[in-house]
């Protein structure tokens, strides 16, 4: 039989070692709230492969129509492009008004709200989609005004006629996706994105190359694919009992919220397409330097690896954004502040991860561009301006996601309009051509309007009063009846 002093020196050390655990457990909470940081995790990952494998789907056209011919690389990549600055981003900026309005209704319980939002943002975007669609058919002009190459203006504006059935696709597709985003329901996404990824392969390499469309096929099986997809989401929504309460159907209400969405949906839209607008800047600005085909291709490689791992931030701006939107809604001031605190830790933890595999694989990294020993050492001497200019995306893309969560688009438009064209563009086209840094210039003149736009965001994040935030939804308790 053990004595009682011995087993009040085990019951003491027991003691001992779970303080010592509580004080770990304390001292990670104070670093980052755990629960919280999985919950984001648990929501961003899903979203990040669903917005990977859409942007795959119109990249794996390129690729077949690329191995066409020199002509075709050049067209399908100058259109995707185009299509992308001019339709896509557009788009992807309408749809975050939902990100707002079914995000605050969803956490106020004002389920049937959601459907009728959803609605009116369809209205706006396939309007806007019409208005799209005439620039796409009359591309040809356009470029040519843009001092394109004729015979690759040409094939561009014949792949851009053929992809406009995958703009009206892309508009229903963004809204579904928000509309799902902001309840949570994130792995249906992702099935309904890799799969529709899946057949897309198969899809175009039979229009392509077995049929006698060609070039055309390409852009016709990324319509096709995106519709597969946007079918798919539109039966599980219609049939889901998930959505008994936030779809009821087709409603003629939804046309009194299309005016009242637009306020937040322009200033979303105006919002992204800047952020866009300036990386494409960039491009053609080094198209006017001495050796611009080196300093474009760097330029491109820049941009394209910033887009890469601006996917990672994206899953972690919706999750911002909907975890946010969701507490407001609910009245929970506190818990959508402490959720913009651990996506802000969270993203910065991954931006410092990407900076560190960009430093020490930057070789491996431009041997997937090109194989120009020219290239490669330009590309190693950007690398440490990349990785700051990653590290500032990063927050600004989180901020950027707190802004669409409570429902300042418009104060985000235009710091994005002071940040990018009355700070960081002047100073790249300074630093550029002027002190003669070239794409380095261009680059700094970047992280300058990168730098201004996540500070700008960060100080209206932080000096906002969160109980006495009004909500975007607010006009609509009084009518709406609580599920």
């Amino acid at each position: 039989m053990a004595s009682p002093h011995l087993l009040e020196n085990g019951n003491g050390k027991e003691k001992e070692q779970q303080e010592q655990r509580n004080k770990k457990k304390r001292f990670w909470i104070k670093v980052l709230d755990m629960e919280e940081a999985k919950l984001q995790v648990l929501f961003s990952v899903p979203m990040i492969i669903t917005n990977v494998s859409y942007y795959a789907i119109t990249l794996v056209s390129v690729m077949y129509a690329g191995h066409l011919g020199k002509t075709e690389l050049a067209s399908s990549t100058l259109a995707n492009s185009w299509a992308t600055v001019t339709g896509f981003a557009l788009l992807t900026g309408l749809s975050g008004a939902l990100e707002t309005l079914c995000g605050q209704g969803y956490g106020a319980q004002l389920y049937r709200m959601l459907g009728i939002y959803l609605q009116a943002s369809i209205i706006t975007s396939f309007i806007i989609s019409i208005l799209v669609s005439f620039i796409w058919f009359f591309t040809e002009p356009i470029l040519l005004l843009l001092h394109q190459d004729p015979q690759v203006a040409k094939m561009a504006a014949i792949y851009m006629r053929h992809l406009i059935p995958g703009l009206f696709a892309y508009a229903l597709l963004q809204c579904i996706l928000r509309f799902l985003q902001t309840q949570t329901v994130v792995i249906p996404l992702v099935i309904c994105s890799v799969v529709p990824l899946a057949l897309h392969v198969g899809i175009t390499y039979v229009l392509v190359y077995c049929t006698a469309l060609g070039f055309k096929g390409a852009a016709l099986s990324a319509a096709l694919s995106l519709w597969i997809s946007v079918i798919m989401l539109g039966l599980y929504v219609n049939y889901s009992d998930k959505f008994k309460y936030t779809w009821e159907g087709l409603s003629m209400e939804s046309f009194k919220h299309v005016l009242p969405s637009m306020k937040l949906a322009i200033p979303s839209a105006v919002m992204v397409c800047l952020e866009y607008w300036a990386f494409e800047l960039l491009v053609l600005l080094a198209g006017l330097m001495p050796n611009s085909e080196n300093s474009t291709s760097l330029i491109a490689m820049c941009v394209n690896t910033e887009a890469i791992s601006f996917m990672i931030t994206y899953g972690f701006s919706a999750a911002v954004s909907t975890r946010v939107s969701n507490e407001l809604g609910a009245g929970n001031a506190d818990r959508a502040k402490n959720a913009v605190v651990v996506t802000l830790k969270l993203s910065v933890l991954l931006a410092l991860a990407v900076i560190l595999s960009l430093l020490f694989g930057h070789n491996l990294w431009a041997s997937a561009f090109s194989n120009s020993p020219v290239i490669k050492k330009e590309f190693a001497s950007m690398a440490p301006f990349l990785a700051i200019s990653i590290l500032f995306d990063s927050a600004q893309g989180v901020l950027s996601g707190v802004a669409r969560g409570c429902g300042w688009q418009d104060v985000a438009a235009w710091t994005n309009l002071g940040a990018f064209y009355v700070i960081g563009m002047p100073i790249a086209a300074l630093l550029a051509f002027k002190v003669k840094l070239y794409a380095k210039g261009l680059w700094i003149g970047l992280i300058c309007g990168l730098f201004c736009q996540a500070s700008i965001l960060l100080l209206i994040t932080l000096r906002t009063n969160w109980t006495k935030l009004q909500l975007s939804v607010d006009k609509d308790k009084d009518q709406t009846l609580l599920v």
